[in-house]
């Protein structure tokens, strides 16, 4: 498969010196060639032009952190698909891999879902496209939350090359979410915090 763009979002300034720097998305992108592009937000319609030109057969979303709008969504032939980390059933969002390392829930699914071309702005409907493929990985009790995160980064990339020839061959069966089951994982703070 070709990949004709990436988008990312905006490079931020890093560490005490506040040094503009790129996601690492980026870097790999520019490094193969592929072409980057940072908008502030997809929702005002500004790149679809730009999206449409690109002619993408499949949009592959994972940690973005921007709203894909309806008119973006309806563009891919193989529409748009999002790869995610759930806690079992339940939907964990923002700081969900710590969260599940607290808990001692030694069980992640690694998820990707489609997003329903309906769905055009966050609300508490997000993450409700019907799950396409799973991969269960089990977390060790001395593990980090760092160190699963990037265990679960390559998973989460396993999972997208098995899940994408699948689509184009129509092979994949749709299964909708329990969404009685969803729940919304709070922000972290300090108090959370263990010292050592």
């Amino acid at each position: 498969h070709d990949i004709c763009a990436v988008y990312t979002r905006r490079d931020k300034p890093v560490g005490r010196k506040q040094v503009l720097t790129a996601p690492p998305v980026k870097e790999v992108a520019l490094a193969h060639g592929t072409p980057v592009f940072q908008p502030r937000t997809l929702r005002d319609g500004s790149e679809d032009d730009t999206i449409r030109a690109l002619a993408p057969e499949l949009i592959v979303v994972v940690a973005y952190g921007c709203i894909l709008p309806k008119s973006v969504l309806e563009m891919p032939r193989y529409g748009c698909i999002n790869e995610r980390r759930h806690q079992l059933h339940e939907v964990i969002r923002l700081s969900g891999m710590n969260l599940i390392i607290d808990d001692n829930d030694h069980q992640l699914i690694i998820k990707v879902a489609s997003i329903p071309a309906a769905r055009v702005q966050m609300d508490e409907g997000l993450d409700t496209g019907d799950v396409l493929y799973c991969k269960k990985i089990t977390i060790d009790p001395e593990e980090t939350s760092g160190e699963l995160f990037d265990r679960v980064t390559a998973v989460g990339a396993e999972a997208l090359c098995e899940t994408i020839p699948q689509i184009a061959a129509g092979t994949l069966t749709a299964v909708p979410q329990q969404h009685e089951n969803a729940t919304l994982a709070p922000m972290l703070n300090k108090e959370m915090a263990e010292f050592h």
